[in-house]
């Protein structure tokens, strides 16, 4: 099959970096060949390693994002929200630091780096952390589209939470509007004209997530970010990683106006949209209430809504409950908005 990663004619596709089935093909074939250690065949988005009677969670990403200034943020911020993120999904939200590389095309205009490194000391910022090493590469004209930034987090914390501890039963808690971020960039790399309100989400979790662990304590049973893949792929991979079903309430999604137009219009569905500033989060249902609580206490989760329930059906199936009927979401395996993240 072409693209196939097992296939030793095979080339690298878009699709292996969208986040869903392809991309997870790939690295299992190819980054997982030989690997036998437990953590890194989790495939969370941090790892967790032992120390004395508490957890070291380390992360790496990487971003790619085109244009690398967009409605609501840009590919600095972006780069530090992302890791960030990825070590709060994990429970950690005491990030000690953070490391940055940046690989820049010859002929970038150097007012656009210090305008990105502003966005990159702005979002350290409010995560509570800081930038302590970095490095930094030029490449010859073409051989690069423009920056590409790689950052890297380390950080501290007493309990481990992982995106494979959903438990029948269990309510999933969207914490703000969904889609955002990848229909702005999309609106913006095209000028489409749609941005108006429409904005990317993209922020650090850690502060936010703190609050969460506050008030659930050990009913909060996992956590992911839906980033690319949007929604869909995420519980998808929850689901799977769990052998549970989801079942999505349709009602309840909650999607801004300015999002909901433009991917009408667009036809693109938000449910496989990325986000780049809310979360997934697995909770016992009596702990749901309180936790809605929190978030709609905290300025990143005031549009937060209870939007799944978990079941013991076919491990692995997300289902879409539209109110007329229940149909199945199937992970895309293509790209249909590359380098939005």
């Amino acid at each position: 099959m072409k693209g196939d990663p097992h296939d030793a004619s095979a080339r690298v596709r878009l699709a292996h970096g969208a986040g869903g089935p392809a991309m997870r093909a790939l690295i299992e074939s190819v980054f997982l060949d030989g690997v036998t250690d437990p953590e890194a065949r989790a495939l969370g988005d941090a790892a967790v390693l032992p120390l004395g009677d508490r957890f070291l969670v380390l992360s790496t990403d990487a971003h790619v994002v085109m244009p690398p200034f967009f409605p609501g943020g840009d590919i600095g911020r972006l780069s530090v929200s992302g890791v960030v993120n990825d070590l709060a999904m994990a429970g950690c939200c005491d990030v000690l630091g953070l490391t940055s590389s940046v690989i820049v095309e010859e002929g970038f205009p150097i007012e656009s780096l210090r305008r990105i490194h502003r966005s990159m000391q702005i979002a350290c910022a409010e995560a509570n952390t800081r930038i302590v090493s970095g490095d930094t590469k030029v490449m010859q004209k073409g051989e690069v589209d423009g920056v590409v930034l790689s950052t890297s987090g380390v950080g501290i914390t007493d309990r481990v939470v992982r995106d494979s501890g959903l438990l029948p039963g269990d309510i999933v808690i969207a914490t703000g509007t969904l889609g955002d971020h990848g229909l702005a960039v999309l609106s913006a790399r095209h000028a489409l004209g749609l941005e108006g309100e429409l904005r990317s989400d993209v922020a650090p979790l850690n502060g936010l997530v703190r609050a969460v662990l506050a008030s659930a304590g050990s009913k909060l049973h996992a956590m992911k970010d839906p980033t690319r893949g949007g929604v869909t792929s995420a519980l998808t991979e929850m689901a799977q990683k769990a052998s549970i079903s989801i079942v999505i309430d349709e009602a309840a999604l909650p999607l801004s106006a300015a999002a909901r137009a433009a991917a009408e219009l667009l036809g693109i569905d938000p449910l496989s949209v990325a986000n780049e500033g809310k979360a997934l989060l697995g909770v016992e249902a009596s702990a749901a209430p309180e936790v809605l609580r929190a978030l709609h206490a905290h300025p990143l989760g005031v549009h937060a809504a209870c939007i799944a329930r978990v079941t013991e059906g076919e491990p692995g199936a997300v289902w879409l409950d539209t109110g007329f009927g229940t149909r199945r979401l199937i992970e895309r395996d293509d790209l249909p908005l590359p380098r939005i993240c």
